[in-house]
């Protein structure tokens, strides 16, 4: 299965949410979609080597509609907050944004602090309510560390939901709790919308395994289609689909 099927990315709001890949996915999937909108509902790290053109504007349906040709991967952002990265949008103007992009539109919905596993806090995720598609990511290499500061994002989010404690090694049953829980990766999924985890960065037999264990519990524990297993920086992002 292509990474677009995997993730039902095909004209589809795909909002990315979680740590250890969520830009990766974005450019990933623009780099295989036609005529794409890459977005975000928060900050951003700048992103211009990554999509052919990028608008900051107040008016992003307007800058939609004088895109040409040569624009496609399209970045849209509000402001440039500084040297290294941009604001987003509100939710809802991320909807406006979708409702009128003509192919995919690519969403950045939290911020992980460059972590590898994260839980939400109260104000997270921004998902807009025309949402498709929610991809709640984690990286494989957090199976068997610490639950520290130092790989996890809000690492006290992670031990409310998963009853450990501050410094326990994290074991695939802790990731597939978060990932499966409507206060981790399911927050704020619009109901019409479909959840597709991703445990990326399986770069070996042994991160597959992790993987293949914390997809296994995410099937059981939610209601989803499928959990794809990823390295996204190969050619073929794909390692393997858990359904």
């Amino acid at each position: 299965m292509d990474f677009t099927t995997a993730l039902d990315a095909r004209d589809a709001t795909v909002c990315v949410v979680g740590a250890g890949g969520k830009k990766s996915t974005l450019f990933a999937l623009a780099d295989r979609l036609d005529r794409p909108v890459v977005t975000a509902s928060v900050r951003i790290p700048i992103f211009d080597d990554r999509v052919a053109a990028v608008r900051v504007t107040e008016d992003p349906v307007a800058a939609l509609d004088e895109a040409g040709e040569g624009d496609w991967p399209l970045g849209l952002v509000p402001e440039r907050e500084r040297s290294d990265r941009y604001l987003g949008y509100d939710a809802d103007t991320v909807a406006e944004i979708a409702d009128a992009a003509p192919g995919a539109t690519l969403v950045k919905a939290d911020g992980a602090r460059l972590r590898e596993f994260k839980a939400p806090a109260e104000h997270e995720p921004q998902i807009p309510e025309n949402a498709d598609v929610v991809v709640p990511i984690a990286s494989a290499h957090v199976v068997g560390e610490p639950l520290t500061e130092e790989l996890v994002h809000r690492p006290e989010e992670v031990a409310a939901i998963t009853g450990r404690e501050i410094g326990d090694e994290l074991r695939p049953a802790d990731v597939s709790t978060v990932l499966a829980s409507p206060a981790g990766g399911l927050k704020g999924v619009p109901s019409g919308a479909t959840a597709i985890p991703v445990v990326n960065k399986v770069d070996d037999e042994a991160d597959a395994t992790a993987a293949r264990a914390v997809a296994g519990e995410i099937l059981h524990r939610a209601n989803v289609p499928r959990v794809v297993l990823t390295r996204l920086i190969a050619d073929d992002p794909v390692v393997e689909v858990v359904e």
